[in-house]
């Protein structure tokens, strides 16, 4: 992750850590979450249990004798310990709890249990817990319409979100506010950075491919001007030929707009220009899949018939005008 990353992760952390439960059963599911024995590298959510457990022990009428709770990092370590002055809050009875105790269980079991790891595109929350509870907690969350991927690592039990949408779901569940709208808005401009610059190389390869057709094209025409073969095209070859030399970077569609043709027509006449500059012979005949050299019989061709194929070398059919359609008797 990029330090703004690690930055955004910290702050939603801490935004988190801040909730102050308005009600008492929210307390105990927050600090059922939490765990008997916290350890955290993160003051906030050390403060977080010892604030939870007060507020515990004066919900139930218990006297508060200032015992130190939070035993500080040792030498080259990092993490707090909360060590519990009274006895362990039980697991919520999940089947039975209201949506606002589920939330500050998920609340507490994120803070104590959860990780959260945003790259790139990426993102990843997972929980682990003891390999036992992993499955319990999987179908927990799949009851509320959040599945998630249960795994074994190093001998602990991971339960793993990889789909953002999901992540985001669970952040607004248990109270984020802040930072999940920063984060939100910086996948909705990630999303976006990354649809247009998919516009953008579709754009750039279809003007590369048109650019190329266009070479060859006009390559071809001015091959068929030097050897004198430009004026065997038919009349409507001929100008498809001439709208693509005054309009080398026109589109086909383009093209069939400014001629009054199909498109299709004027990809046909593009592509006999092209066979006519390639080999002399390729227009007026075919090669059939034997490779043998066949009659082209389009028109109607064959002795039986009485017609003949046009004679002119790429004709669009029998002669007329371009733009005018004559039907053939």
């Amino acid at each position: 992750m990029t330090t703004h990353e690690r930055d955004l992760v910290s702050a939603l952390r801490a935004e988190l850590s801040g909730i102050d439960p308005a009600r008492a059963c929210d307390r105990r599911a927050e600090m059922a979450g939490l765990g008997v024995a916290l350890t955290t590298r993160e003051p906030a959510v050390a403060r977080l249990a010892v604030r939870l457990e007060r507020e515990i022990a004066r919900d139930e009428g218990r006297h508060e004798d200032g015992e130190r709770r939070v035993l500080r990092p040792a030498a080259g370590r990092r993490a707090y310990r909360v060590r519990p002055v009274a006895d362990p809050v039980p697991d919520i009875d999940w089947a039975t709890a209201a949506d606002h105790c589920r939330a500050a269980y998920l609340r507490g079991l994120f803070l104590s249990r959860g990780s959260l790891s945003l790259a790139a595109s990426r993102a990843h929350l997972e929980f682990v817990v003891e390999v036992g509870r992993a499955a319990e907690l999987a179908d927990r969350l799949a009851s509320i319409g959040l599945p998630a991927a249960v795994r074994v690592r190093r001998g602990r039990g991971v339960v793993t979100w990889k789909s953002i949408e999901t992540i985001v779901t669970f952040l607004r569940t248990v109270g984020a506010g802040g930072s999940l709208l920063e984060l939100e808005a910086r996948q909705v401009a990630r999303a976006l950075r990354g649809e247009l610059n998919r516009v953008i190389n579709a754009e750039s390869a279809n003007l590369q491919r048109v650019v190329a057709a266009s070479s060859r094209q006009v390559e071809a025409i001015d091959r068929l001007e030097r050897e004198g073969r430009l004026d065997d095209l038919a009349p409507g070859t001929r100008r498809v030929a001439d709208a693509r030399r005054e309009e080398p970077e026109a589109t086909l569609t383009e093209l069939a707009e400014a001629l009054g043709l199909h498109r299709s027509a004027v990809q046909r006449a593009l592509e006999r220009i092209e066979a006519a500059a390639l080999h002399d012979d390729e227009p007026a005949t075919r090669r059939s899949r034997g490779g043998r050299v066949a009659r082209d019989d389009r028109w109607g061709g064959g002795a039986a018939s009485g017609r003949s194929r046009p004679d002119r070398i790429g004709a669009i059919g029998p002669y007329h005008p371009v733009g005018r359609h004559r039907a053939v008797s």
